[in-house]
Formats: C-alpha cells, sequence, structure tokens
C-alpha cells in the first residue's frame, strides 16, 4: 500500500495518521519481506499452488507477476495522462477499465493458450504414456509367458530332478536295505584300498564295526590266509586295482577274524567305475562257507568211511587197491591184499542183538588199526568181511603181519555188559600184489577165495594164494558160477521140478503134498542139479534173488492155471487143495523186505496162504536163531505153514527146537538112508519123531529110496514119507 502511495503520488497511502509516513525502502523492505515470507513456507497457502510442478503451478508462476505487475502500472499510466490533462476524468475512468479488461483478457487467453499447450503436451504425453504402457504391457506379457515357459521348464526339471533324487533315495535305500539284509558279507573301499562301507554280515564276520574300520586298509581288517599252507594271500582288492577285472577268491581260503578266529570263506571282488570306466573303488563279497566246508569234508569222509567202524569203505578200498596194482605193474613195486572175515560174528549178534555185534565190529576194527602200520589200509568190506592193503610189502613180511594179527584176534576176548565174555578167531586169505595180477578185481577175487579157503579149513588160519592150490581152484569154480548164474537169471532159464511127500499111513493126510524143487538149464541145454550151482549162490548173496524168482514164478503159474488141475508128464494130477512147500535160504531170512516181498505175491496173485509151506534148514535156523523165529511167526500169521530140513544135523537140534515154531520136522536124510543098516540112525530117526510128536510136529523122513527103509519108519511112526523109493523129482507142466 505504501509503495503504491509513492507510485500513485497519494500521502494518504503512504503515511499513518498525522505524525509517521513509510519511507519508500521502507515500504521496498516490506514488499521483499512478504515475499520472503512466502518464499520460506513454499508448502503453505499460495506457495503451494505457485510452486507445484502440476499445470496449475506452472500457469500461476507465469501469470502471477504480470497480475501483479500490471494494474499498478496501468492505474499509473491513466493517472498521470489525467494529471497531465491530456483527458478527462471519466476518460480516464474509462481507458483504465479498457485496458484492465484488455489485460485480463490477455491474461486469459495466455492463461488458456498455456493450459491448452500444457494440455496438449500431456495429451502427448498420454498418448506416449498409452503407447509406453501397451508397448510395457506387451513386453510384460511376453516377458510374463517367457517366465512362465521357464517357470514351467524350471517346475518340469525339478519334478524331474525331484523324481530322480526319489528314484535314487529309493534306489539307494534299496542297496542300502539289500546289503544290510543279504547273507553275504559286503565291504567297499576307495581306488586306493581304503575301507568305505562294511554292511552287517561284514561287521560280524570281520568283527569290526563300520566306525572303526572306516578308512582303514582292507588287508588290516580282512586278512585271507590259505586253509591247507596257512600262509598269507594276496589281498583281492588289490588284484582288482592292477588288473580292472573281478576277481574270484580261489578255494581253500579262510578268513581271520579280529578275535583270531578262523572262517572258511569264499566269493569274489569287482571294480565300481564312474561312467567313463575310471576305477574309483572295489566291492567285495564274502560269504562264510565253514559250515559247507565241514559238511562237505563229512560227506566226502561218509562216502569213503564206513559209519560204524570208522574204517576206510569198501569203495575207497578198491580206489586206494587201484593204485596199489597199477604201482606194482608200473614201477614193479610190492604189496599185499588181505581178506579177513570174522568166524564167530553171527553167534555174539545173534545172541546178544545188533548192538553188540556193532561194538563187536568197532573193537575189532580198532585192534587191526593197532597192529597194521600207519600207511597201510585198513577197511571194512561188509558185514563181518574186512580188508587190508599192506603198502610196499612183501610176502613173507605180509605173513608175519598177518600172523600177529590172527594171533591178537585170537587172544582178544568180547565182553557184552559184564556177563558174556566171547573168543574169537579170524579167517585171513592173503595175496601178493605184484606185476602178475591183471588187475583189482582179480586181485580181490584170489584174496576172497583164499579168505574162504582158510575158513573152510577150520578158521583161524591164514591162506596164501596160489595160482595152482587145488581149494582155490574149486573156489574160482564157484566164482565162475557166479556169471553163469546171473546169465541164467536173465535168460529165464531157470526151471521148477516137484517131488511128491507122501503119508506114510493113508490116515494121515488127505491133501496132496509136494516140494518145489529148482533146476537151471545151462547153455547146452542140459540140466544142471542144484548142488552144483547153489553154494556159489549162497558164497556171492544170489540166493536172495533165486528165491525171489521161485516164488513170483511159482505163484505166477499156480494162480494162472489154479482153478483146474494141471497134469505132468507122468498124468500126475495137482490140484487147488494141494500143499506146496519152498525152500529158502538163510539170506531170504535175514532180508528184512523180504516178508513184504511175499505177502505182495501171496495178494498179487491171489494165492492162498494155506497151500503154501516155507521151509528152511536147520542150519540156517540156528545161525540166524532170533531172526528165523521171528521171520516164521510172521508168515504163520498170514496163513502160511513151515517146515524144518535137515534136522539132527546141528549138535544143539533139541536144545533150538523149542524156540522155532515149525509145522513140520524133516530128518535129514543121512540118518534116514542108512536106517536099516545103522542101529544108531534107527535110534536117532526114532528120538527125532518122538520128540515132534511130543511137541505137536509132523515128521517126514527124507532120502526113502526103498521099501525096506519105509517099512522102518513106517513102524516107527513117522508121519511123511519123500524120496526116490516113492517119487523122482519131475518138471511141472502146466497146461
Amino acid at each position: 500500500m505504501g509503495l503504491l502511495g509513492y507510485i500513485y503520488g497519494n500521502a494518504l497511502l503512504f503515511r499513518f495518521g498525522s505524525l509517521t509516513s513509510i519511507a519508500v525502502h521502507t515500504a521496498v523492505a516490506f514488499l521483499l519481506l512478504a515475499y520472503g515470507i512466502l518464499f520460506a513456507c513454499p508448502n503453505r497457502g499460495l506457495m503451494v499452488v505457485v510452486t507445484s510442478k502440476n499445470a496449475g503451478g506452472i500457469v500461476a508462476r507465469f501469470l502471477l507477476p504480470p497480475a501483479i505487475a500490471f494494474p499498478p502500472v496501468i492505474c499509473w499510466l491513466v493517472l498521470s495522462g489525467y494529471r497531465m490533462q491530456i483527458y478527462t476524468a471519466e476518460f480516464g475512468l474509462c481507458a483504465l477499465s479498457v485496458l484492465n479488461i484488455i489485460v485480463f483478457v490477455m491474461l486469459i487467453w495466455w492463461n488458456a493458450r498455456s493450459l491448452n499447450a500444457i494440455d496438449r503436451q500431456r495429451q502427448r504425453a498420454q498418448t506416449a504414456l498409452k503407447k509406453a504402457n501397451e508397448e510395457l504391457e506387451q513386453r510384460v506379457l511376453s516377458r510374463t509367458k517367457e517366465l512362465l515357459t521357464t517357470l514351467g521348464r524350471l517346475q518340469e526339471e525339478i519334478a524331474e530332478r525331484q523324481s530322480i533324487e526319489q528314484a535314487l533315495f529309493q534306489e539307494k535305500e534299496l542297496a542300502l536295505v539289500t546289503l544290510q539284509s543279504i547273507g553275504d558279507g559286503v565291504i567297499t573301499t576307495d581306488a586306493t584300498g581304503l575301507i568305505k562301507y562294511l554292511n552287517p554280515v561284514a561287521e560280524v564276520l570281520t568283527g569290526w564295526s563300520l566306525a572303526e574300520a572306516l578308512n582303514l586298509p582292507l588287508t588290516e581288517v580282512f586278512r585271507i590266509i590259505n586253509e591247507i599252507s596257512h600262509q598269507t594271500v594276496e589281498n583281492p582288492v588289490e588284484k582288482v586295482l592292477h588288473s580292472g577285472a573281478i576277481v574270484g577268491l580261489a578255494n581253500h581260503k579262510v578268513l581271520i577274524t579280529r578275535n583270531g578266529t578262523e572262517l572258511s570263506i569264499e566269493d569274489c571282488a569287482a571294480p565300481i567305475r564312474t561312467r567313463d570306466g575310471q576305477i574309483i573303488g572295489v566291492i567285495l563279497v564274502f560269504r562264510d562257507v565253514t559250515q559247507n566246508r565241514n559238511l562237505a569234508r563229512l560227506l566226502s569222509w561218509q562216502a569213503s568211511h564206513d559209519a560204524l567202524t570208522g574204517l576206510v569203505n569198501r569203495r575207497e578200498f578198491e580206489n586206494r587197491l587201484i593204485q596199489a596194482v597199477t604201482s606194482a605193474q608200473t614201477a614193479k613195486e610190492q604189496h599185499a591184499l588181505c581178506c579177513l572175515d570174522l568166524d564167530q560174528f553171527k553167534i555174539v549178534n545173534d545172541t546178544c542183538g545188533h548192538v553188540a555185534g556193532d561194538e563187536l565190529l568197532c573193537q575189532v576194527a580198532s585192534l587191526f588199526q593197532n597192529h597194521v602200520r600207519s600207511y597201510d589200509t585198513v577197511a571194512r568190506l561188509g558185514g563181518d568181511e574186512f580188508g587190508i592193503i599192506l603198502n610196499d610189502c612183501s610176502l613173507e613180511a605180509a605173513v608175519l603181519i598177518t600172523n600177529q594179527l590172527r594171533q591178537a584176534i585170537q587172544k582178544f576176548r568180547f565182553v557184552w555188559k559184564q556177563e558174556k565174555i566171547f573168543n574169537l578167531s579170524i579167517s585171513i586169505g592173503l595175496v601178493a600184489i605184484n606185476a602178475d595180477i591183471e588187475n583189482t578185481n582179480a586181485a580181490l577175487s584170489a584174496a576172497d577165495a583164499a579168505c574162504y579157503v582158510a575158513k573152510n579149513q577150520g578158521s583161524n588160519r591164514i591162506h596164501v594164494y596160489q595160482a595152482n592150490d587145488l581149494e582155490l581152484v574149486k573156489q574160482r569154480g564157484e566164482m565162475q558160477w557166479v556169471g553163469r548164474i546171473t546169465q541164467a537169471l536173465e535168460d529165464n532159464r531157470f526151471c521148477l521140478y516137484y517131488q511128491s511127500i507122501v503119508p506114510v499111513s493113508p490116515t494121515y493126510s488127505l491133501k496132496e503134498h509136494y516140494e518145489v524143487l529148482l533146476r537151471l538149464i545151462d547153455e547146452r541145454g542140459e540140466v544142471v542139479s542144484p548142488m552144483a550151482f547153489i553154494p556159489a549162490a549162497e558164497r556171492y548173496n544170489l540166493m536172495q534173488t533165486i528165491d525171489r524168482w521161485v516164488i513170483h514164478t511159482f505163484f505166477a503159474n499156480l494162480a494162472r492155471y489154479g482153478n483146474s488141475q494141471w497134469h505132468d508128464s507122468q498124468s500126475v494130477k495137482h490140484s487147488r487143495g494141494s500143499l506146496y512147500t519152498i525152500n529158502l535160504s538163510g539170506a531170504s531170512i535175514n532180508d528184512d523186505g523180504f516178508i513184504d516181498f511175499v505177502c505182495e505175491q501171496f495178494i498179487l496173485h491171489k494165492i492162498p496162504p494155506t497151500a503154501i509151506c516155507f521151509e528152511i534148514t536147520e542150519t540156517v535156523a540156528i545161525k540166524n536163531l532170533g531172526k528165523a523165529a521171528g521171520f516164521i511167526r510172521s508168515l504163520k500169521e498170514f496163513g502160511c505153514c513151515f517146515a524144518l530140513d535137515d534136522f539132527g544135523s546141528g549138535m544143539s537140534s533139541f536144545a533150538y527146537l523149542k524156540n522155532l515154531p515149525v509145522d513140520y520136522l524133516k530128518i535129514d536124510g543121512s540118518f534116514v538112508k542108512h536106517i536099516v543098516e545103522e542101529p544108531v540112525n534107527l535110534a536117532m530117526v526114532d528120538a527125532i519123531n518122538k520128540i515132534g510128536q511130543v511137541m505137536g510136529l509132523q515128521t517126514i523122513a527124507e532120502f526113502v529110496e526103498n521099501k525096506a527103509v519105509l517099512e522102518v519108519i513106517q513102524n516107527l511112526g513117522v508121519n511123511y514119507a519123500q524120496g526116490y523109493g516113492i517119487a523122482r523129482p519131475r518138471p511141472f507142466r502146466f497146461k
């Protein structure tokens, strides 16, 4: 106001009353102060609009100075023209109004123009911004798509990686569980041979835990030696690292555990490789085969040794005999072969049982081993038969050794349960093994034949094989019968005969009674008596086969023609009600399966057991008393009957008779055939007949060869007669 007063020359505007006036510089100072105050607070009041950077602020900063300056200047100009009397006051007012209008119009126009320019800039900016936004959005969309694609790929890769990781984890877990579960020990090492892993089985077998063995050299934990030499074996890991190939552990390897225990092991080591084939370690897989090897040793021992006595068995004995024969033929070495047979074994076995017999065999086996050299071979060949190979031994030295052995057996006393004492003896067959021996079979055959001769000569003796020995020739002849008998069985060249057994008095029996006999048809078609081949068959264990052939063949024909009568060549009729006696050997009685065979044949052929009477000799019965009695009882329960043949030939016949539940007593023919001339024979036959009748047995006299003998036995009261004087043996003719 004061400054305007000075400009317009009006004191009222710069004078405050009558006392004070505002100087020009003071007014200017106040004006500047006012501007300073405004600019000191740009964020308040009018300065907010003036200092704003938007369109209003821009226009305000442009128009505010003219708006402040133009009105005073116009008023000053109008006032100055009026004072100079250039125009009147009315004109001055009009000019002031017009100038103000013009100024305001110009300001408005300028303002509008500025705003339009600003608006155009804004629109251009908006357009540019919109375009930029659109481009940005496109870029963002494109980038977003790329990011989404990348994200999808990343997610797929992540999923695939997770799947791979899961699969790897499962594989690792599976491998770990497998390694922990398998029964084999597993050790892994790095490329330097340091241990990196042991599974639980390996920990148990080695005695080392994984924590203790980690990063230790394999040789410190896995120490192996040769089972036989006990020498250290080369580390398998070093072999694998050196060769790059799978290395199998050789046989007979033993692992020394941490506490010093020895374990038999087997298996292999293999390299662990990267994809490019580089070896980064070794895996060693092994198992404890101690039990397997012990079992193998046991089986090997059992395969070559007798389970009862611990001696070498027949198979191993023959293998060693082959070696002895070969060395005798090639290196001209001398050896000796012995076959030994205990003479009283059956008595001990039958009297005291099999347990006592087994104990006797064990004690005798021990005695044999104590009386031969350490490098000789002692074997149990079967039953009570033994064999000895005297290595590097002349025949003279062999005689001395075997004689000492015979004397030791003779002095030996077998005591059973402090109750029974048995004296023993032995029969020994001895043969030299030299370049003249053809093969092992020849050596065994010669020794066996010599042993048989020693036994037949009275036992408790040694018989040395000689090629021209008559006894051995006889024995050899029996051995030749073995092949002929076997071939006859294969060719079905055995045939059946029968001989009638007739009642001495017609009142004794109404049933026809026949004994079934055996004959062999030789290669030339001639009939061979059983006395020619039965001894050989008994000696070489062929009687069981022959007995079975007889029973099967006779039962089959009896079943086939049993519903009608059949006739022999002499027109003798055989009816279904007849009784047939079949001879049995001691071998069949001792065969545990023979009773089952007989019963099967009865059932198979539907033969009534009451039609069959089995016949055993007194000698067989006494030798196998317990077995024979049980055998007889079993088949009698089935319905068969039994006859005791050759009764009276033994020294203790009457003592044993009461233990044998037989039905018929066949008096030994050696007494019967001379009954007319020999009073002693007559007394023996009379005694046997009376004992038989007291025991309720039917008696049969054998070897009744004429009417005189028949009359004597008839007077004695014998029930039946059999012999050439009654009827000769005849072949069965089944039609």
